[in-house]
């Protein structure tokens, strides 16, 4: 696969909601979405920041997920796992445990809280952001939280899915 967004079969989606919690702040309206089985078997990690980079979707990186609860209060982020496989928890302390695998992609609406659980040896994910979100700032759960919930509010929503271009998953989900 090289120029094309690579063909896949109807991804599961399924959306999470989180309130406000110790740990994050979560999005007030906006949920995570988790799509099962997003990037087909035998892509490789180069090929998907391809894809998201045609998308219109920047800032991509290829590295795990942090072990300690964190946030963005300016961007939301994709990841997709291109590698392994591990269990997460989003939402912050009173979030949900998620596993993911290679082919499985989560996109985060900004402030919903993510940390890593454990993960296999070689998991490895695709991160990126919208236009415009590509230098997301770095909260902890200690950070001071003066301002983050106008910042949160105000991140713009996509225009295109990071996968699917200008239709699919997250558009329906976020912007439709």
């Amino acid at each position: 696969m090289t120029d094309a967004t690579p063909t896949v079969t109807t991804p599961t989606v399924s959306t999470l909601s989180f309130g406000p919690d110790r740990a994050a702040p979560n999005h007030p309206t906006l949920p995570v979405l988790v799509l099962g089985g997003a990037v087909p078997a035998g892509t490789s990690a180069q090929e998907v920041q391809a894809t998201v980079r045609r998308n219109g979707w920047g800032g991509a990186w290829l590295y795990g997920v942090f072990p300690y609860h964190h946030y963005h209060s300016n961007a939301h982020e994709a990841l997709i796992c291109v590698g392994g496989e591990a269990d997460l928890q989003l939402g912050g302390e009173s979030g949900e445990r998620v596993t993911v695998r290679r082919g499985d992609a989560l996109v985060l609406p900004a402030g919903t809280g993510h940390k890593c659980l454990s993960a296999s040896g070689d998991f490895l994910v695709c991160g990126c952001y919208p236009p415009g979100q590509e230098n997301p700032d770095l909260k902890r759960e200690n950070d001071p939280r003066d301002g983050v919930d106008a910042r949160i509010a105000a991140v713009p929503l996509p225009q295109t899915d990071p996968l699917f271009g200008p239709v699919g998953p997250l558009l329906d989900a976020w912007v439709r």
